[in-house]
């Protein structure tokens, strides 16, 4: 059986997901591009995170990506001007609520990005200049507990106001923009 997949740049305000049951209106992945049956969205991103998702019609390719062995670089903006002791202190880990509990973070790559990324606005804009400065950080996990890198920028002291996900694996989003659909051979 041939399998096909997809790179996507999902774009802030959907949900990672072709189905949702509940009664609200949400902005769901088939309205971006006429995926083949049976196509399904390798991990999540949340409806207010952006950037590299990616799609598989192949289960196998599915769960080996979502093993914990898979790195996934995370593009956040944050609120105010990030600080080396914070990097310092995201890439030992921090301790984070998870499912009622505190959970430390595993250690990771964190650095300061110096050059302002294009990703293009926002369908929702972030905020006003008035509110003081904001400041870009990556952040690469291998695990991706919920709204983990959110939780670690805030244990930090800087807020997440925008996230995007530039990388999985080998495959990075590129120059992709939101909402755009990339159809490859393989998602090594």
């Amino acid at each position: 059986m041939h399998h096909y997949h997809f790179i996507l740049h999902k774009p802030y305000g959907y949900l990672s997901q072709f189905i949702y049951e509940l009664k609200r209106k949400k902005k769901l992945l088939g309205e971006l591009y006429d995926f083949p049956e049976g196509t399904m969205a390798i991990g999540r991103l949340d409806e207010d995170s952006e950037g590299l998702l990616l799609l598989t019609t192949d289960g196998k390719v599915s769960e080996q990506i979502r093993s914990k062995k898979v790195e996934k670089e995370y593009y956040v903006q944050v609120d105010g001007i990030i600080t080396p002791e914070a990097i310092a202190a995201l890439q030992k880990g921090v301790e984070i609520g998870f499912d009622g509990g505190k959970y430390k973070t595993k250690p990771c790559k964190a650095f300061i990005v110096n050059e302002i990324p294009d990703f293009g606005p926002r369908a929702k804009k972030i905020r006003d200049e008035r509110h003081g400065p904001t400041s870009w950080a990556s952040i690469t996990v291998n695990e991706g507990k919920f709204r983990q890198v959110r939780k670690m920028t805030a244990a930090v002291g800087f807020p997440t106001l925008r996230l995007v996900r530039v990388r999985i694996g080998n495959v990075h989003l590129q120059n992709l923009k939101a909402g755009e659909v990339l159809e490859v051979d393989n998602l090594n």
